[in-house]
């Protein structure tokens, strides 16, 4: 380092965190976590948690049934999960897709997850929709089976199998399994819930009901409401429902252990990755055991901050490391404590690997600081609270409780625990469970080992099961009751004494102020030629300002219980503030700090630029990584700005970037004069207005501001072609098909997303349910308008399984072709898009977070304040002849490019067979730098997991 540049860093390091207003105490923000609730037991078993909150007309349903992985015996791993999937497809009552009633009546937030512990299903319904909701949970816990066929089950096993190949085909995908097989071997825990290729071939019919009637009862379930219902609601519907159902057997949990190593376990394996990763891990207890939140804090400390032990030592000072991190992973009957370091490019590994051990065990002998405690307290309070404003999670939270603690209210058991901690009790937890041997792995650049892939056995044909379906026997479906529209907040609009526009709304569910910075810059305003300078000035604002280090930024953050995030889109650039009302005065002063006056020193900026550069390495093993690189080349006309989008970016540029260049693009688009301020707080205008004036009231810019300079919208020459990019031992691949449509961003999009809706907006689209549900090629496809200011893109997104990755592109094309021309819309998918999108109006806006979002972007298009007050009227003013036309108009298939993220070898002979010209390139072509083809491919010789 340069004597100049180690005078500037010492100066800066020196000086103390400044605070004109102090954090507010934990134990007042704490006084903000509570949901209120009630409960009620069926006579079969049921229990009943209601919460009432009547912020919006919405409930959330959510349904846990005590059956996860850890009940699986060897031979049928997989099972758990396999089922959640299967209980959506049809019960006997409520014959098809599950998601098809729940969009008819404007579900949000309908899914399902299967973990170690616990399946659990979920949707946020209307309150009107409340009936339907109970219907469809009730008919598929008490009548599923004879809806299961083995088409149903053949189907599911594919999309399962697919989801398992798309989490496996990630850099580093493979590590999960080595970790809970080393440290779990032989153990109820020791196996991941998307299961085994093998296990998952050799599930029978019989073996899918048998586990059903054994898991799936009402006595083995939690159900919660929360939100627009009350008790007395409640228990009259949920008895309608659920009260015939009969008990099943009762889960009894597997007897375990902590397992403890006898000696310590040091593995490594290869795969195709761009830096080395070491991993260190525990079995320890789970979430119950005294000691969970002791090693919650000590996971924290050592590398869950931004401030931890782990990260300080290894990539702050000494940069040896692009990454570290650690972490308590608490299940219900163990947990697992893991570290985790990303070896920085031409380090040996095994030096970071002993400064790991000496880290860990410094922190053993002594213990955190009562300063440490008190962050990692202040975060989880806060992160609790914002966990609170949407009635799903605090359903969760509560669902959660009542079935691993038999406490709904096991939440503020948690914080009180973990507000109860010291550096002495944090110290002995370490001292009983992490001086145990550790599993070591040690992951390596190389070749991937053969993939176990799937066999599926020939068809059998099936006898029809005894229960067959019979329909109507509990009536039909409810109808939806008369539906409250949707209240969207008042927008209000002021100004800064410098001309800063002010736009704000008010929402008091929760004691938050949630405030974005944001910038007319974005992608679109990168450096040409240096393509990634906007990113390495964000990422070194929070470290380090002309007051602050970026240690001191950290530490001062998490008192705070704050979060400060910076982002962009192609548009507009980001710096954003969430924090607990009570701390917005502090949480001002250094949320303005960062934005005002970063300091770039010398030092920081070399280490971020390694580890930016590091990044981008890790996107060219990633598909999606590669993928994005090369899309905006397609979906933009030659000129657009939107075609700087590079990930993060041409390394070539990025390694030569310097510290003048970073203030240059600061002071040129991170500005007053650039910048809008969004705001959603509990607090009165007044006060937030006082409390940002009196931080950026007197920002002046300095120098010439930045321009940008779009390419005419109607460009949209192109000609159906394939990129294949060669991803060698890839067990999927990652197609996208990209069209440019010719709009501009200011339209009014409704009429085109609507009749997208059934082509490939939601899961029902046709794209997705031929993929995904009839083929059973893909775990799901999709495909949307992408609007920017300047111009719209349609792309769509389908991983599938790499030997039909040729098929899967004709189909995808046929699907269009048909929905174009000879299968238009129909008029019953036309209904469902329009109910549900107005449907769906009330639950959307539950949260700050959309509300924030939504005055962005309303913002951003030029579009009222109060536009989605009136969206209602535009949905029921819409025809079908209007959506039909909208997308003809504009999407053709014959115009769309195809990029292929696949194994060459595999995919090249199929995507031949297209009668599309096929160009192949090597990953390295999507850096930035010049293309380089790959060499000609011979011809070849032959799951939390979620629905």
């Amino acid at each position: 380092m340069h004597l100049k540049a180690l005078a500037l860093a010492s100066v800066i390091f020196a000086l103390p965190a400044f605070a004109q207003n102090a954090p507010a105490p934990v134990a007042t923000l704490a006084k903000a976590v509570d949901i209120p609730f009630q409960t009620f037991t069926l006579p079969n078993g049921l229990r009943v948690i209601v919460h009432t909150d009547r912020k919006a007309p919405i409930v959330a349903v959510s349904v846990w049934y005590d059956v996860g992985s850890k009940h699986e015996p060897a031979g049928k791993t997989g099972f758990a999960h396999l089922f959640e999937h299967l209980m959506f497809n049809g019960s006997e009552n409520a014959p098809g897709d599950f998601f098809e009633p729940l969009k008819q009546v404007g579900a949000t937030d309908y899914n399902g997850t299967t973990n170690f512990d616990r399946t659990n299903y979920f949707e946020n319904v209307p309150t009107a929709a409340i009936d339907r909701a109970l219907f469809l949970e009730s008919d598929r816990m008490g009548h599923l089976t004879g809806a299961i066929t083995q088409a149903v089950l053949d189907e599911q096993r594919g999309v399962v199998q697919n989801e398992k190949r798309e989490r496996d085909n990630q850099p580093y995908g493979l590590v999960s399994y080595k970790l809970f097989e080393g440290l779990f071997a032989n153990h109820p825990y020791g196996h991941l819930p998307i299961g085994s290729m093998a296990d998952l071939d050799r599930a029978s019919l019989a073996d899918v009901k048998t586990w059903f009637r054994a898991h799936y009862g009402p006595n083995n379930a939690v159900l919660v409401l929360a939100g627009d219902i009350d008790l007395a609601t409640a228990r009259a519907k949920v008895t309608r429902y659920f009260g015939d159902i009969a008990r099943g057997p009762d889960s009894a949990p597997p007897v375990v252990n902590v397992p403890t190593l006898v000696a310590p376990v040091s593995e490594t394996m290869q795969d195709r990755v761009a830096a080395t990763l070491i991993v260190r891990s525990w079995a320890v207890p789970g979430l119950n055991d005294p000691a969970a939140p002791a090693l919650d804090v000590a996971g924290a400390v050592l590398g869950g901050m931004a401030a931890s032990r782990l990260d300080t030592a290894l990539v702050r000072r000494e940069k040896i490391a692009v990454s570290a991190s650690a972490g308590y992973s608490d299940m219900a009957q163990v947990g697992m404590f893991s570290i985790n370091v990303v070896v920085r490019e031409g380090v040996d590994p095994l030096v970071v690997g002993r400064r790991i051990d000496a880290i860990l065990a410094d922190l053993a002998r002594t213990g955190p600081t009562a300063d440490e405690v008190q962050r990692v307290v202040a975060q989880a309070v806060a992160g609790r609270i914002r966990g609170l404003e949407p009635v799903g999670g605090k359903a969760s939270a509560l669902a959660q409780g009542a079935l691993f603690s038999d406490d709904p209210a096991h939440y503020k058991a948690e914080l009180a625990a973990l507000a109860m901690q010291t550096p002495a009790s944090v110290k002995r937890a370490m001292d009983m469970w992490l001086t145990r041997p550790a599993y070591s792995l040690t992951v390596v650049k190389g070749e991937r080992g053969a993939y176990a892939e799937a066999v599926v056995p020939p068809k059998v044909e099936v006898k029809a099961a005894p229960e067959t379906p019979v329909l109507g026997r509990r009536g039909p479906l409810p109808a939806v009751g008369a539906l409250t529209g949707l209240t969207f907040p008042d927008v209000e609009r002021a100004r800064l004494s410098n001309g800063i526009e002010l736009i704000y709304a008010q929402r008091g569910a929760v004691p938050i102020t949630r405030l974005s910075i944001s910038f007319d810059a974005g992608t679109a305003a990168d450096v040409a030629g240096r393509l990634g300078t906007q990113q390495l000035t964000l990422n070194l604002l929070h470290e380090g300002t002309t007051r602050l280090n970026g240690i001191q930024i950290a530490e001062a953050r998490q008192r705070l219980g704050a979060a400060i995030g910076t982002g962009f889109s192609p548009d507009r650039t980001n710096v954003s503030l969430d924090v607990p009302s009570a701390n917005l005065a502090p949480g001002l002063d250094l949320f303005a700090d960062i934005v005002r006056n970063p300091a770039f020193a010398p030092a920081e900026v070399a280490r971020v630029k390694t580890q930016q550069l590091a990044g981008i390495a890790q996107e060219l093993t990633s598909p999606d990584g590669i993928a994005q690189r090369v899309l905006p080349r397609y979906a933009y006309a030659e000129g657009s700005p939107y075609r700087k989008a590079s990930g993060g970016g041409d390394p070539a540029a990025v390694a030569k970037l310097t510290r003048a260049d970073l203030i240059a693009f600061q002071q040129a688009w991170l500005r007053p004069d650039k910048a809008k301020i969004f705001v959603v707080s509990d607090l009165p205008l007044t006060a937030v207005r006082a409390a940002i004036e009196a931080r950026f009231g007197d920002w002046t810019p300095v120098g010439a501001a930045g321009v940008k300079t779009f390419a005419p919208a109607g460009d949209v020459a192109q000609t159906a072609k394939i990129v294949l990019i060669d991803r060698p031992d890839s067990p999927q691949s990652l197609i996208y098909g990209v069209q440019r449509v010719g709009l501009p961003g200011s339209i009014e999009l409704l009429p085109y997303t609507v009749a997208n809706d059934a082509l490939g907006g939601s899961f029902l689209g046709r794209i997705n349910m031929d993929l995904r549900e009839t083929r059973h090629w893909s775990y799901g496809a999709s495909g949307s308008f992408q609007r920017n200011i300047g111009s719209v893109a349609y792309i769509l997104r389908a991983p599938v399984q790499a030997d039909k990755t040729g098929p899967a592109v004709a189909a995808v094309r046929q699907d269009i072709a048909d929905y174009l021309a000879a299968k238009p819309m129909t008029p019953g998918e036309f209904s469902r898009a329009i109910n549900g999108g107005i449907r769906a109006l009330p639950g959307s806006f539950e949260s700050s977070y959309a509300v924030l979002g939504a005055m962005q972007q309303n913002d951003l298009l030029g579009r009222p304040d109060d536009y989605f007050a009136g969206l209602t009227r535009r949905y029921e003013a819409l025809t079908l002849p209007q959506a039909t036309q909208a997308i003809r108009s504009v999407v053709d298939p014959a115009r769309m490019t195809w990029i292929v993220v696949g194994d060459a070898k595999v995919v090249k002979p199929q995507l031949d067979t297209l009668g599309m010209p096929v160009e192949v390139l090597a990953a390295a072509s999507v850096t930035g730098m010049p293309v380089i083809p790959v060499r000609p491919i011979a011809a070849a010789t032959s799951g939390s997991e979620t629905k």
